[in-house]
């Protein structure tokens, strides 16, 4: 039984570009989600799964980006992307590109240069999420640039998960990308060498995270108050009314002794200590552990 809202959809053609594993999983929910696809991939056979359910296959990119009013592409990074679209130069104009590729701020802002230069909107997008959960409610993008491509295509945005635009500036998406995989691999940093160190006393990992993930860490979110202090470091307040940064460098010079008595790497929490010491002999005695942040907002001097 065909509804309304799937018509809706159909009449919304989309054509993606690049069927690596996040590509797949791109297209296969814009398919089930009732979207007539077009695709394209240096490697025409990876399509052939597609096209079984309903796709077509572009013989060229350029009659790809032709078929539909916007193209995703999602490929390794930004030089990959102009060598695949530059035979779909003049194809491009008057449509418009929404890119998932991996990259920086820098690269972002040139592509929107490049695409208009060749006549074509473009917004910049992130994927926050595996592929397999990549058309789920909670699956976020994040897209930034153009607030007119954003709208007008927002349907097949939205088949593919919970889009987030976060502004005009075409670097936004991929600045918060990066950001947010900063938190992921300290926080995973974190939890490793705490294994390693309760690990030299011969406790197992799988031990250690029933107390350390199942209890530990949801109540240090909950106490350490992160998003309701958001707004402090956006003032620079930083009151050390229960626990100043003198009392930070303490725990943290505990956790640098005891990886060197335990015979484990102890760079890491010896580089988190150097920073409450630079912050406390920057001026920021006396305040909050959050002080640090001070010190993240400004350029390391080079040697």
């Amino acid at each position: 039984m065909t509804t309304q809202q799937s018509t809706d959809q159909q009449n919304k053609p989309v054509t993606l570009v690049g069927l690596g594993p996040m590509g797949m999983a791109l297209a296969e929910t814009l398919l089930k989600k009732g979207h007539s696809l077009t695709v394209w991939n240096r490697s025409p056979e990876k399509a052939d799964g597609l096209v079984a359910k309903g796709a077509r296959r572009a013989a060229t990119v350029a009659d790809a980006v032709a078929a539909s009013p916007v193209t995703i592409v999602c490929l390794t990074d930004y030089e990959t992307m102009y060598k695949v679209l530059e035979p779909a130069a003049e194809a491009l104009r008057g449509r418009a590109l929404v890119n998932l590729n991996s990259g920086t701020p820098t690269e972002a802002h040139a592509a929107v240069k490049w695409f208009e230069e060749r006549g074509a909107g473009y917004l910049d997008g992130a994927i926050m999420v595996p592929p397999f959960l990549v058309g789920e409610p909670g699956a976020v993008f994040l897209y930034s640039g153009s607030q007119s491509v954003y709208d007008q295509h927002l349907e097949p945005l939205t088949s593919l998960g919970d889009p987030r635009f976060l502004g005009d500036d075409p670097g936004l998406a991929v600045l918060y990308n990066t950001a947010m995989l900063d938190m992921m691999y300290t926080t995973l940093n974190g939890w490793l060498h705490a294994t390693a160190l309760v690990g030299s006393a011969n406790v197992s990992a799988e031990k250690f995270a029933e107390l350390a993930l199942g209890w530990f860490m949801p109540v240090v979110v909950d106490y350490a108050g992160l998003a309701q202090q958001a707004p402090d470091l956006d003032a620079g307040n930083y009151p050390g009314t229960l626990n100043t940064l003198e009392m930070n460098l303490n725990a943290l010079d505990h956790i640098t002794r005891t990886s060197e008595e335990q015979g484990i790497h102890s760079e890491h929490p010896r580089l988190m200590k150097e920073l409450a010491e630079r912050a406390i002999a920057e001026g920021h005695s006396g305040k909050s552990y959050l002080a640090i942040y001070e010190l993240f907002k400004k350029a390391t001097p080079r040697p």
